[in-house]
């Protein structure tokens, strides 16, 4: 697999928007990713207020990610950022949070516009793995040789289980060999590279293509 930086963002990109993520994404990802970040679950009145959508359009939106999760009483509470508990936590102002794969961690605090404490545990060892992940930086990463694992699937139309559950952190490339040789479709890069390779997906996922009720 070709592994630069924006080669990886290459084939990320053209796949997310193969699956329509691209559409329903611009205005609704950020408003929600801000809305989960204040640890309680979210409605679609509270998205379409932040949105200046209609609770219609938001609805229709979120159809498009059937990954999005939701409490018994339909609030969302898991969309990137989530309320129930993964392998990868996300610590905001103070808010114990998590996310659906490593990646998450690393390009989430620039959408939000806060500092966060990651910790997750290596794939393979289990030993964790802590950052401390500024808007702009990775400012700490513990232990200093961790690495992100990537893949670029052909469908992401469910991008959990094609894409988050396959993007994990590991403690040093040793640690990630035995993994990577049950999955050769995949590599694994600095946590720098993962960075370089998601923050352009992040910031293409905030463009917006056009007024509202275009798309």
């Amino acid at each position: 697999m070709d592994t630069s930086p924006q080669q990886l963002t290459d084939r990320l990109a053209a796949a997310f928007a193969a699956a329509g993520h691209a559409t329903a994404r611009p205005w609704l990802w950020p408003a929600l990713l801000q809305l989960l970040s204040r640890g309680e679950p979210v409605t679609t009145a509270q998205l379409a207020d932040a949105t200046g959508r209609t609770e219609d359009e938001v609805r229709q939106a979120l159809a498009t990610l059937p990954d999005t999760e939701y409490d018994a009483a339909g609030r969302i509470v898991g969309s990137g950022i989530t309320l129930n508990p993964t392998p990868h936590r996300f610590t905001v102002d103070g808010r114990q949070l998590f996310t659906w794969c490593a990646l998450d961690t690393l390009v989430f605090p620039a959408v939000l516009d806060r500092v966060a404490q990651v910790e997750s545990p290596c794939r393979t060892t289990g030993a964790p793995v802590r950052l401390t992940v500024e808007p702009d930086r990775v400012t700490r990463t513990e232990p200093a040789a961790a690495v992100v694992s990537l893949v670029t699937p052909d469908d992401l139309t469910a991008v959990r289980s094609a894409f988050c559950n396959h993007v994990h952190f590991f403690a040093s490339d040793r640690a990630a060999a035995p993994w990577l040789a049950r999955h050769p479709e995949a590599t694994t890069v600095p946590v720098a590279q993962a960075l370089a390779v998601g923050r352009p997906l992040a910031t293409a996922f905030q463009q917006d293509p056009g007024p509202a009720g275009c798309c």
